[in-house]
């Protein structure tokens, strides 16, 4: 599961419902346009509920971040630095790498020994309107030649989601359909995947 573009007082009520249901495995805060003295303090704030509810804590981006707050990991994108110098900082910590529609950049993630693959957008995206789009038999391909676990991303709903799964996703990554959702709380949307 993904954070909301914007954190607002509700959200740490709301996020500690959410993972009480017991089916997220990950959370990974994505805040872009936030000075870093605030995110070390949400960061903070949600690694005390991510730790009550036994769910991993992954940050986007900062792996500088990741021993500050205590989290579990962090996720890079391609242009978010070296993947080489953040595995040997992060040393025994979870990390993960985005591969858009790319095996060869998936081969370079596991060849710098990153713990997991995300592939995607693979459907239209509140949270990243102009993401790279991503063709679903991708995942058929990776789960061929890669052993690491597959996170798909992008778009993602609760009719959606099973697709991605068959086709070898282990893990999908979810933030629209559960914080911006107009038709349910998030509480609710969250008990929409089994």
């Amino acid at each position: 599961m993904i954070s909301p573009n914007e954190i607002k007082k509700q959200f740490y009520d709301d996020l500690d419902r959410v993972l009480s249901y017991g089916n997220v495995k990950f959370f990974q805060l994505r805040l872009k346009k936030i000075r870093k003295n605030s995110l070390l303090q949400i960061a903070k704030k949600i690694r005390k509920i991510t730790y009550k509810h036994k769910v991993k804590f992954i940050i986007n981006d900062d792996y500088n971040l990741v021993s500050k707050t205590k989290a579990d990991g962090c996720h890079m994108g391609q242009l978010d630095g070296s993947i080489k110098i953040a595995k040997k900082k992060l040393k025994n910590k979870i990390l993960g790498i985005t591969c858009h529609n790319s095996i060869e950049l998936a081969k370079i993630a596991v060849n710098c020994n990153a713990n997991y693959l995300a592939f995607g957008s693979f459907f239209k995206s509140k949270l990243k309107p102009g993401a790279k789009k991503a063709d679903p038999k991708i995942l058929i391909k990776v789960k061929k030649k890669i052993k690491r676990p597959i996170v798909g991303i992008g778009g993602i709903n609760n009719f959606n989601y099973k697709k991605l799964v068959k086709l070898g996703a282990k893990y999908i990554a979810i933030s629209s359909f559960i914080w911006d959702n107009p038709k349910l709380k998030p509480e609710i949307a969250i008990k929409k995947f089994k």
